[in-house]
């Protein structure tokens, strides 16, 4: 669906009726993917009526001159058929601002884990009544529920299939209602009175359905009861006359139209705006054993029998009970953070086990942590992961509740045969046997309501436990773990509940974990983003201005490289391009060699474009943004790069470019020594281009490499090069080409005054631009002492030269001694001028 909400001039348009809120109560849906109906009079739609056609979409025109009216809005179908709308068609909201508010909490995920206990207790509520004396608890569900008709069905065995579908979560609370449904009729002895299956909508659409479903309940699960897969499942189910039943979050959803009964949870309006859906599985879970108990009475009235009055008083108070243990729970959220913050983000493999109910929880957890943390996650029997995949050396988290003492200790040695081979296993257990004191608080009574213990055994999870035998009475049953969490011990049959909640916590913090390894790169790239807002600044002011920044994260994301901190999220490739881009930055790695190690020619702005790019990719890597998932609602990561350089605005920059030396040959040292020594020419008067072969990053002495011309202008055009009667790079070229540095020159013979660049690709000379200058004829003192310290290191070696037999370097000199002379001059005859 899309929703076009009628605001005070103003139409908003959002996916969700909770995106409008802010602005609108009320809205026009239109309708995407529903099958509609023509009314009697033509002019509407209606998806529960007969004379079904398929329209697939629809088009809305939005006036803006109109705009918040609904004589604003034309709409058509999808085939260009006019659907006129009326007041009939505008529906309002059952949800407020306040649904919507995050309150004090960070995250809408947190608040809505934190509100699962309510959820819980909602959807129980009016449903379970203690009708006194010897009746005690029991169950009330009203027709709209279970219909009279299909209670008959069930009495009668017409019915005696049951399945359960939903996609993604649902699924899985669907998992824990079969298994409920199972036990119930199981503990009744009517083990073969129903055929019993959950499944994923989409694979009994794909391939279990019959032509005739009559005999077959489908109880569809669905937080919001607009998912796609699932409703047309139950549309091909009905059609083949099965009944159907659902348990849903949201009042008139468009599941609600396509079935026979319907269970709300919570108050059929509890908003989840996170995308990981949390709070809603709780309540599911709930509803699922209240629908679970209603069907296995009906069939047990059916087969004569009486209901376990006694069993079914305790399950329903261990219900009534869920609440407050959930409420516990919540209290170890700290505890949760240590463990996943150590441990989540340096294993990159993880996975989850369970035995029994516990696979219930085992498949949930997989889920949270998947869509949380950004990871393909297996999910196991405890006993089948020593089969599979222990050599990828996972994180495990272990649900382990609600076990019998013999189950407990087969599970207890799987966890040590994971230690064994370098796994990080961490336990989610109700066995009172794992109390110690390393890492657990002390209490008198360690039976108490409320008490959450965490068992941490070791600082290292590399470190291979000790062997010893496990039994029954080891007080410390999962001391092979490197965590082990114990909950409230509840009904066995509801030991999943307060393991999933663990494992949401755990969940979110491990992604908030994975996130904060972003927060060094985040600080690196705000920097670079705030200097480059001052459009004059050059790059290299820009690397100067943030040194002290990038410097401060540079060495707290090489702790934690060196650490292991960003060994299960941050590829590989990443974590070198960062390193290496931010050595560049902070000069650490001199640009010359930018080339030959990047492939591409190192300039601050370059380096600049490409730090913040390595710093995009390496953030969007680790960002967990927890209530928006990636690819249903994506971050989207913009790098911002300054490639306007103001080296080439130079003349003998501009001169060597038209020339037509490429740029990617001209490394970053060479760029900026031609622009200083710009302020030494006073005529660029024409160009030779040489090629040049046969050089090699080994080059030596011995070598013979050749030179020719392939390019003149200016006074060069009348001018002959030696090359033309020898190849043989020789002399001042030869020099340059093995050097690979801008040199200032006279020639021998004629006097000439040249600027020899050398072009260079992957570290290897192929070609030579002589631009043919006349240098000024004396240079001011400063301009003469920047020149010579930025060309060769002149200033300094001709000030050490000098230093030798002076007491002192009068610089006054300078502007006397003439350009040429300054540029070409040996420094040991230069000096001597000094003297």
């Amino acid at each position: 669906g899309l929703y076009v909400g009628l605001a005070e001039d103003a139409f908003i348009v959002a996916s969700e009726p909770y995106g409008l809120v802010e602005e609108t109560s009320v809205y026009i849906r239109m309708d995407g993917e529903a099958i509609a109906a023509r009314d009697d009079s033509g002019s509407g739609y209606h998806g529960s009526e007969r004379g079904q056609i398929r329209e697939r979409g629809q088009i809305i025109e939005i006036d803006r001159m109109k705009a918040g009216s609904l004589a604003g809005l034309r709409r058509w179908s999808y085939n260009g058929q006019d659907l006129p709308l009326s007041v009939d068609h505008v529906v309002a909201a059952e949800i407020t601002t306040r649904d919507v508010d995050r309150g004090d909490y960070p995250h809408f995920l947190l608040k809505e884990i934190s509100e699962a206990p309510l959820s819980f207790r909602k959807t129980l509520r009016g449903r379970i009544i203690d009708s006194g004396g010897e009746g005690g608890l029991r169950l009330k569900l009203s027709t709209t529920t279970l219909p009279e008709k299909v209670k008959s069905r069930l009495r009668d065995s017409s019915i005696h299939r049951v399945i359960v579908i939903g996609q993604g979560t649902a699924a899985v609370a669907g998992i824990g209602l079969a298994e409920g449904l199972r036990s119930l009729l199981s503990d009744a002895g009517l083990t073969t009175a129903l055929d019993v299956q959950a499944m994923v909508a989409s694979e009994l659409s794909a391939f279990h359905l019959r032509s005739d479903m009559s005999d077959t309940l489908v109880i569809a699960i669905s937080q919001s009861g607009t998912t796609t897969d699932t409703n047309r499942t139950v549309d091909l189910v009905r059609s083949r006359g099965a009944a159907v039943l659902a348990i849903v979050n949201r009042r008139n959803s468009d599941l609600i139209e396509r079935i026979d009964g319907v269970l709300y949870t919570s108050d059929g309006r509890d908003v989840e705006m996170s995308v990981a859906s949390t709070k809603a599985f709780y309540s599911q879970v709930a509803a699922g054993w209240l629908l679970a108990l209603a069907v296995a009475d009906e069939v047990i009235v059916g087969a004569g029998m009486k209901p376990d009055n006694r069993d079914r008083n305790k399950l329903l108070q261990a219900l009534l009970n869920m609440p407050e243990v959930l409420e516990t729970v919540l209290n170890s959220r700290d505890t949760v953070a240590e463990v996943a913050t150590r441990l989540a983000p340096s294993r990159r493999h993880w996975a989850v086990v369970g035995n029994g109910i516990n696979r219930v929880a085992a498949e949930e957890i997989r889920i949270k942590l998947s869509e949380l943390c950004y990871k393909s996650i297996p999910c196991d029997v405890t006993e089948d992961k020593k089969h599979i995949d222990l050599s990828s050396e996972p994180l495990v988290l272990v649900c382990a509740a609600g076990l019998s003492d013999s189950v407990a200790d087969d599970v207890s040695k799987e966890v040590a045969i994971f230690r064994a081979h370098r796994g990080a296993p961490v336990v989610i257990t109700d066995d009172r046997h794992n109390r110690t004191e390393r890492g657990a608080s002390t209490s008198a009574d360690a039976d108490a309501p409320g008490r959450f213990d965490v068992v941490d055994t070791a600082d290292d999870p590399e470190r291979q436990p000790e062997k010893r035998v496990v039994s029954n009475d080891d007080p410390e049953r999962f001391n092979a773990a490197c965590a082990v969490f114990t909950v409230p011990k509840v009904d066995s049959r509801l030991s999943c509940i307060p393991v999933t909640m663990i494992g949401h916590l755990f969940a979110y913090e491990a992604a908030l974990a994975i996130d904060r390894g972003a927060q060094h790169l985040h600080r690196a790239r705000s920097a670079i983003e705030s200097a480059l807002e001052h459009a004059d600044i050059t790059g290299e002011q820009v690397l100067r201005n943030v040194s002290s920044d990038l410097q401060r994260s540079a060495v707290a994301f090489w702790d934690g490289l060196n650490n292991g901190e960003y060994d299960g999220h941050l590829g590989t490739s990443t974590a070198e391009r960062i390193s290496t881009v931010l050595r560049y930055a902070l000069r650490r790695i001199p640009l010359d060699f930018y080339e030959l190690e990047m492939g591409r020619t190192g300039t601050p702005e370059v380096v600049i474009g490409d730090l913040l790019e390595v710093l995009s990719t390496g953030i969007d890597e680790l960002t967990r943004p927890v209530d928006a998932i990636r690819h249903q609602a994506k971050t989207v990561t913009v790098g911002i790069s300054r490639s306007d350089d103001t080296f080439l605005q130079t003349r003998l920059v501009r001169a060597m470019l038209e020339a037509g030396t490429p740029r990617h040959r001209v490394s970053y040292t060479s760029l900026r020594t031609l622009a200083h020594l710009d302020q030494a020419v006073a005529e660029v008067q024409g160009y030779t281009r040489y090629s040049v072969e046969g050089m090699s990053a080994e080059y030596s002495s011995t070598g013979k490499p050749t030179a020719k011309v392939i390019g003149r202008g200016g006074v060069s055009l009348t001018l002959k090069s030696r090359t033309e009667a020898s190849p043989i790079l020789m002399g001042t070229k030869h020099r340059v080409a093995v050097e690979r540095e801008v040199l200032a020159d006279r020639g021998r013979y004629d006097g000439r005054t040249l600027i020899f660049i050398p072009e260079v690709e992957a570290g290897v000379s192929v070609g030579i631009n002589l631009l043919h200058v006349r240098f000024c004829e004396n240079l001011p003192v400063d301009t003469a002492r920047t020149i010579l310290q930025k060309y060769r290191r002149r200033y300094q070696a001709l000030r050490d030269t000098i230093t030798e037999t002076e007491p002192t370097f009068d610089e006054a000199l300078l502007s006397e001694i003439s350009t040429v002379e300054l540029l070409t001059t040996p420094i040991d005859e230069l000096a001597d001028l000094w003297r």
